[in-house]
């Protein structure tokens, strides 16, 4: 199987010691292409420089994600504006909204989510999104913007029907994890998961985090990897019924038509 992974976080501390050996790892289960998400400045930055180090292999966003969005000062929509001359970096965020923890007031995050959402109008790009606990003011803000950008993706959605519902009504491209391997929280999404456009499915294991649960033998670390993104897609491929290659072979060229990477050719 070819695999891209359309989130993962490869600038995370957590990979520092073994990054290349990650890569390798993953390459060795299938992995074709990482999509290296920007979620600050500094990771945002960090993640080009490694698309750098790795041409044609590694491409990234830049953005800010809700978590740090009382970061977002006057001159941010000017650092992702530069980034994202770098064709490298192929989406605006990760942007959105996050009620759950509230780590940036809602007004601040309100802010920077419009913000970014301009600065993807302006470049015509797409943009990579992240919503927890805040659906409705969600979809309020994305109303104001969507017909003006290009694609949109609901990164590691986790959400129930009417929320899956709500984003493909508006075009949206869905981004699902190793959530769906975790029986305890992510049972509902086998349930739902064939509702999905055949051409608006895509994966990611949005590593280091979301570790599948059901991995055999159980990994000692709790580290997740983009390695795993292959236990991912045949799960999926389990829950439509179908052959692992062939969902394989559907999510990659939708990540290369959504990210607009390696050739691919815009519908």
């Amino acid at each position: 199987m070819e695999l891209i992974d359309i989130g993962v976080n490869l600038a995370h501390d957590s990979f520092a010691r073994d990054r290349s050996d990650v890569l390798t790892r993953a390459r060795d289960a299938g992995v074709s292409t990482f999509i290296v998400t920007g979620s600050s400045r500094e990771s945002s930055h960090d993640s080009a420089a490694l698309c750098a180090a790795h041409p044609g292999e590694l491409y990234s966003t830049a953005g800010v994600h809700p978590h740090h969005a009382s970061e977002y000062d006057a001159g941010a929509s000017a650092w992702i504006r530069s980034l994202c001359e770098d064709p490298a970096v192929v989406a605006v965020g990760e942007c959105g909204l996050d009620f759950f923890r509230n780590f940036s007031s809602p007004e601040d995050q309100l802010r920077a989510f419009r913000a970014q959402l301009e600065v993807a109008v302006e470049l015509q790009m797409p943009v990579f999104l992240h919503q927890r606990d805040a659906h409705a003011q969600f979809c309020e803000v994305l109303d104001e913007y969507l017909d003006r950008i290009p694609r949109a993706v609901a990164h590691c959605f986790t959400g129930d029907g009417q929320e899956l519902a709500d984003y493909l009504a508006r075009g949206l491209y869905i981004g699902i994890t190793g959530w769906i391997c975790d029986e305890r929280r992510g049972a509902h999404l086998g349930e739902i998961i064939g509702e999905i456009p055949q051409d608006r499915l895509l994966l990611e294991t949005d590593a280091p985090y979301l570790l599948p649960r059901d991995l055999k033998p159980r990994p000692r670390s709790r580290r997740n990897e983009p390695m795993y993104l292959e236990h991912v897609a045949r799960t999926v491929a389990g829950h439509l019924g179908t052959a692992p290659e062939e969902l394989a072979a559907r999510s990659t060229a939708n990540a290369r038509r959504f990210y607009a990477i390696q050739g691919e050719k815009l519908d």
